[in-house]
């Protein structure tokens, strides 16, 4: 009996060491460490030091983009008022002649698109924002200056006294998106108590007076006699035309 005690005590211990040798190996291949390592590795290789370069080069302005920064500003020259172009054409050509595209760099004439009605039809024409002037974009210097105010057709430079000023940014900012805006302005021909002929809806061929102009909502309100008595009427600018 006691032999086959011992026996079984023998196995047990045999067994226990068994379990402890795998145990051990398998403590040696658990893959805490291995995740450990690949973890290291993977943090490594995160994007973020990379992203973080990326953004560092796009914050990198190209130098064809960059704003130029030479002392250039934006003028306003005088000439008389339909010789813009002319006065444009006659800039250009003394640009180019004396050399002076590194300090001379562009001649505007502000205009925009406006939309009109005449004679019952809509068209579109191209108006001066500024009659009688012309924007230039420059370095002012005296050899600049004297370029500019020499040319043919200019009257003279904007500004206090004899020194010409120079626009604001805002300025500028704001002619050129009047310039760009691809809505074209509508040319309102009437005012407040003139005669007018609605030309457009349930009404046309009415005559009305104007009574009231709403700019920003391109709308006029006429006062139509409709039996008897006087109606107002809100229409569109283009609805009407005056008499």
């Amino acid at each position: 009996m006691f032999a086959q005690e011992d026996e079984v005590d023998t196995e047990l211990a045999i067994a226990s060491e068994s379990e402890a040798d795998e145990i051990e190996e398998a403590e040696e291949t658990l893959p805490d460490q291995t995740g450990a390592d690949e973890i290291e590795e993977a943090e490594e290789t995160l994007p973020d030091q990379t992203g973080a370069d990326e953004i560092e080069e796009a914050e990198e302005i190209p130098p064809d983009q960059a704003p130029v920064d030479d002392g250039r500003a934006w003028y306003v020259v005088h000439c008389y008022s339909g010789r813009e172009q002319k006065l444009k054409h006659n800039l250009e050509q003394r640009i180019e002649s004396l050399g002076m595209q590194d300090k001379i760099f562009q001649v505007v004439i502000p205009t925009e698109d406006e939309m009109e009605v005449r004679q019952g039809k809509r068209r579109t024409v191209e108006r001066r924002i500024f009659p009688g002037y012309v924007l230039v974009q420059m370095i002012m210097d005296d050899d600049s200056w004297y370029a500019v105010r020499e040319t043919s057709g200019v009257t003279g430079f904007v500004g206090m006294g004899n020194k010409p000023t120079p626009l604001r940014p805002a300025e500028i900012d704001s002619i050129m998106a009047r310039m760009e805006s691809e809505a074209p302005k509508i040319k309102v021909t009437f005012k407040k108590g003139e005669k007018v002929r609605i030309i457009d809806g349930p009404f046309d061929e009415f005559i009305g007076v104007v009574d009231e102009i709403d700019m920003e909502r391109a709308q006029v309100r006429v006062l139509v006699s409709f039996f008897g008595r006087e109606t107002p009427v809100e229409l569109d600018f283009l609805q009407v035309e005056r008499t």
